[in-house]
């Protein structure tokens, strides 16, 4: 029998709602940031937090919390006999100071015993060494795993939760898992931020509570202390020697790193790679944007001081592992090309494909210059476009036979470049094929001004005819008044235009679709990088192998209900969906491609507007 809260989601009983009728029925339910809180109503009902670890635990007094605000306990730990009462309240009085959290003496825990009446009644005198509003009195039963609670409030009479005919505060017993609850991260509705002057609700509290509340679990059995506590690392204090060794070798690693990075940015900024030529180029490479950003990674993950919050603990550990998977299939891709000499068999491959493009590209040339698919174009104009790009083809094969000697050991040394990371190798490939499909480039770019230039010049014309004209300065088109030469020139160069444009466009559609073929897949090869630099690596092993550690909600199942006793409820935590996991701790990528809409794309192919392949300025975007 399950009841679930979870957030952005609608409720969800498993549980019959008669059944929870007699005790839940002041009990509601509201489903905001995966929290419940309570509703006014004429009963009201104490909620208690309690740690399962706490059930097997010797008498003694409960430590925790009073919820502000809320008709609530949070129980952290249980302190046993023997202890000096004095003791207690000092150690209470330092955990405050530490954890900023108001830790008081909740109450009692009374385990089964022979002389169990006598430690019932005298924990139930420690109350007036400890005063607060309320007392709780819970007893273990034995052979039983929950426990009865009494509720003894200032000024009233004690009374036993579940009795019916008492009409004062219903008890429920929430259970929780206390190393889950402190070690996950509760986290907003609809991927909402958490605003922190606004009041925390009921549920979130609690986690506060629990995580805030460290210094408390630092006591275990082998610490020789005034009096034993129980709690969840009271049988001994988790640890691992690696994760001790990582954190003591964290700072000198990043001082080094730090002291690199110093260096590396001493270099960036000399007066030789701060020159126009060198900023332009280094602007456009898809590498030089690579090197740059993981440069910022490693600077943000080389600060030597703890993390202030979950959400920057969160992106310096995406961050580390993303830089640690990308280097390690750098490795990999390094002893791949490395391996049986495929470096050079790649080398000797290169030009004759090369090759074979130039051919192909004269080929499609010289059908353009014939009569294409039928079509009448016009042959001066032709001729003129295709010799044109026919030299600009052979002056490419001349470049390519002149750098033919030394391709095998450039290829050699770009290959040592996917150390840095596999990014970095992609990165490189996509300039590769920039520089090898140069020639594509230009055609694209020739023919895209001609058709645009055409496309303005018609459409000047065209207004002309209509008795309009550009205004430049008020940027709109007014009425204007030609005489009779005007008009006739303006025939002329109309008919001209018109006449020569599809001979024009043909070769402009040829290049266009040439250009986003290789266009297409340089952008394959961004979005492969963007996919590891933004990819949270970190926070989605740690929802498949402790999904507990991001929590969206939680839910409860029921464990005992029966009449005239407390109702008791097992905490269970709702993790993240893998969506929210993405939504939540994606990083932020610097992507080299303008994300234009599809009908600004088609209105630039359109006009004859330049597509270029990288953005005019860097912005960062998710």
């Amino acid at each position: 029998m399950l009841m679930r809260v979870q957030c952005g989601r609608p409720s969800e009983f498993v549980i019959p709602l008669y059944c929870l009728k007699a005790s839940l029925s002041s009990f509601s339910q509201e489903y905001s940031e995966g929290l419940f809180c309570q509703k006014e109503s004429e009963i009201m009902v104490l909620k208690i937090f309690f740690p399962q670890c706490c059930n097997a635990a010797d008498s003694g007094l409960l430590i925790g919390r009073w919820l502000p605000g809320h008709n609530s306990a949070v129980v952290l730990a249980v302190i046993h006999f023997p202890f000096i009462p004095g003791q207690v309240k000092q150690y209470l009085n330092q955990l405050q100071s530490l954890t900023q959290v108001d830790l008081t003496v909740l109450g009692s825990w009374c385990k089964p015993s022979e002389d169990q009446e006598r430690v019932q009644s005298f924990l139930k005198d420690l109350s007036t060494i400890f005063p607060h509003e309320r007392w709780l009195q819970l007893s273990s039963e034995k052979g039983k795993k929950r426990f009865s609670c009494l509720v003894n409030s200032r000024g009233s009479k004690v009374f036993e939760s579940g009795d019916k005919e008492d009409k004062g505060d219903q008890v429920i017993c929430i259970h929780y898992d206390q190393c889950k609850v402190m070690l996950s991260q509760l986290h907003p509705a609809q991927g909402g931020i958490l605003n922190p002057q606004t009041e925390l609700s009921e549920l979130r509290l609690v986690f506060q509570t629990v995580s805030q509340s460290q210094a408390l679990f630092y006591i275990d059995k082998y610490d020789e202390g005034p009096f034993k506590l129980t709690h969840w690392q009271s049988e001994g204090r988790e640890g691992s020697i690696l994760v001790e060794l990582s954190k003591q070798a964290s700072v000198p690693v990043c001082l080094v790193l730090a002291w690199l990075l110093s260096i590396w940015y001493w270099v960036c900024k000399s007066r030789i790679l701060n020159l126009w030529p060198m900023r332009f180029v280094s602007s456009k490479l898809s590498s030089c944007i690579q090197l740059s950003h993981r440069a910022e990674h490693l600077q943000t993950i080389s600060v030597p001081r703890k993390a202030e919050d979950h959400t920057e603990f969160m992106r310096k550990a995406n961050i580390f592992v993303s830089f640690l998977v990308d280097v390690a299939l750098g490795l990999l891709l390094v002893s791949w090309l490395y391996r049986e000499n495929r470096i050079g068999q790649l080398a000797e491959t290169l030009v004759p494909v090369a090759d074979h493009i130039a051919e192909e590209l004269q080929e499609l040339l010289k059908w353009l210059m014939g009569a294409p698919a039928g079509l009448k174009m016009n042959r001066a104009l032709d001729q003129v476009l295709g010799r044109f790009f026919l030299y600009h083809i052979h002056l490419w094969i001349s470049y390519i036979h002149l750098l033919s000697p030394f391709i095998g050991m450039i290829l050699w040394y770009v290959g040592l470049s996917a150390c840095l990371g596999l990014t970095f190798a992609l990165s490189v490939l996509s300039d590769i094929v920039a520089l090898l499909t140069f020639h594509i480039y230009c055609f694209y770019v020739y023919g895209a001004r001609l058709y645009c230039l055409k496309i303005y010049g018609l459409s000047s014309l065209w207004r002309l005819f209509r008795g309009k004209k550009w205004n430049v300065l008020r940027q709109r088109v007014d009425s204007c008044s030609y005489d009779l030469d005007q008009l006739f020139i303006g025939t002329l160069l109309f008919t001209i235009l018109l006449f020569l444009l599809p001979t024009t466009a043909l070769y402009y559609l040829v290049f266009t679709l040439l250009r986003l073929l290789v266009v297409l897949f340089q952008g394959l090869l961004h979005l492969c990088v963007d996919f590891i630099n933004s990819f949270p690596l970190f926070a989605m092993g740690l929802r498949i192998c402790r999904s507990y550690r991001l929590a969206a909600g939680v839910k409860f199942r029921v464990l005992e209900q029966e009449s005239e006793r407390p109702l008791h409820l097992l905490m269970e935590i709702n993790p993240l969906t893998y969506s929210a996991v993405l939504q939540w701790y994606r990083t932020l990528t610097y992507s080299c491609y303008p994300k234009d809409s599809w009908g600004a794309l088609c209105k630039k192919l359109f006009i004859g507007e330049l597509i270029y392949p990288w953005k005019h300025k860097n912005i960062k975007t998710d």
